[in-house]
């Protein structure tokens, strides 16, 4: 059976990874509104402790997990180990007393509650005092109208999560209400300043990441452009002569460098160094995020019907951020790169193949499992394939990041 499972990020005020909602299907057809709670958490339990293994879903961070009434009395949690889960009861739960004793069980068990795309009533005062977090769905109720019920929950001591993040403007304006973690893609868009504009040492880096992520790649060229940033050349040498290669003459230049590592190793190394520095006031998850995408793009080739180089769906998922990296517009930032035609058009208007790959990606993300099987249809991409592609990628860019 095949697993599908998505994780959103959970910030923390510093926009730090607190934890991941997990976002679970058991098929692409599990989309539709008849879905049973039950079987789709157990499931989701299932593979990702045991399957899977969920360190690798989640890291060394929380995972969000819905629960459903009859799974809370049934005190599944408490199967699942209390420093790893955060237990989301999803709003249709009732408050009744047998739900509210069972949630006082795996409370005092050691695991975080918290109560999901909340609305304030006074039935639900028993599991407010039981609760840790509490979530609210900015896009179900706007922040203005939640104000007073913000003020009065921050009151209690509980945490206040905003689900559905999608701008820095909520985003602030949620962190100036009092909420404690954060939610959604905010992270992955560009905060556009007037005037702004992209500095040498910031072109220098996109440059280097451009012609390192060229389908036919050129070390010459490459080589000059590396030279002219004397940390991405300190670093690409201390690795180049660390324990890991064990080499018996050292490499002096930077030409031998990169002969020895490989096109793939130094298009992964320099694209991972030249991020880094793009981003030094962003969150650490827009770094991994893209990655991410870079290799799911490069493995959704495998799946698809269409024939697209492996490179270039590489470089689409890696630059695929950028302009939230660089918080500049992406066709002003394009203008300035050596990227192909079919990439540029991609990233910019969604088109042609590249444009459906990245789509997929997108949608995959955030577990729209409608979309993501529309757009696989499109592509012809195997289905099948599609969860193991996507855990690979997550483990692969964890690996590289931690």
């Amino acid at each position: 059976m095949e697993i599908y499972v998505a994780r959103q990020p959970i910030f923390n005020k510093n926009k730090k990874i607190y934890g991941y909602e997990l976002l679970f299907r058991n098929s692409m057809s599990n989309f539709f509104p008849d879905i049973d709670g039950n079987t789709a958490t157990s499931k989701l339990l299932s593979n990702s402790f045991f399957s899977i293994g969920i360190d690798k879903i989640i890291g060394k961070h929380m995972a969000f997990i819905n629960f459903t009434q009859d799974l809370l009395l049934h005190r599944l949690p408490l199967l699942f180990p209390h420093d790893k889960v955060v237990v989301e009861i999803i709003e249709d739960v009732k408050p009744q007393e047998d739900v509210v004793e069972a949630c006082r069980e795996i409370s005092e068990a050691g695991y975080a509650i918290a109560l999901d795309d909340f609305l304030y009533t006074t039935e639900l005062e028993p599991l407010i005092a039981l609760a840790n977090i509490i979530k609210f769905d900015l896009m179900a109720t706007p922040l203005m109208e939640i104000e007073e019920i913000v003020k009065k929950m921050s009151r209690t001591g509980v945490k206040l999560l905003a689900e559905k993040v999608e701008t820095y403007d909520e985003f602030k304006q949620a962190l100036k209400m009092g909420f404690n973690y954060f939610q959604g893609y905010f992270f992955s868009k560009p905060e556009i300043l007037k005037g702004k504009d992209l500095s040498t040492p910031q072109m220098q880096l996109l440059e280097i990441m451009a012609e390192a992520n060229k389908k036919d790649i050129q070390f010459d060229k490459l080589e000059k452009k590396i030279v002219r940033d004397v940390s991405i050349s300190y670093k690409l040498l201390r690795m180049i002569n660390s324990a890991y290669f064990r080499r018996v003459n050292e490499i002096s230049s930077i030409k031998q460098a990169i002969v020895m590592i490989g096109e793939t190793g130094i298009r992964r190394f320099i694209s991972l160094i030249a991020m880094a520095g793009l981003v030094a006031d962003k969150p650490d998850e827009l770094v991994r995020a893209s990655i991410i995408r870079a290799k799911f793009c490069e493995l959704l080739g495998d799946a698809s019907a269409a024939r697209v180089d492996a490179s270039e769906l590489f470089t689409l998922g890696l630059f695929s951020l950028i302009d939230a990296m660089m918080d500049e517009s992406m066709d002003v930032i394009l203008a300035k790169l050596p990227l192909s035609t079919n990439i540029k058009a991609a990233l910019i208007n969604g088109e042609g193949v590249l444009g459906d790959c990245l789509k997929l990606a997108k949608y995959y993300e955030k577990g729209e499992w409608n979309y993501v099987s529309k757009t696989a249809g499109t592509l012809g991409t195997d289905e099948k394939k599609l969860p193991d592609h996507y855990m690979e990628a997550v483990c692969w860019a964890d690996d590289i990041t931690c």
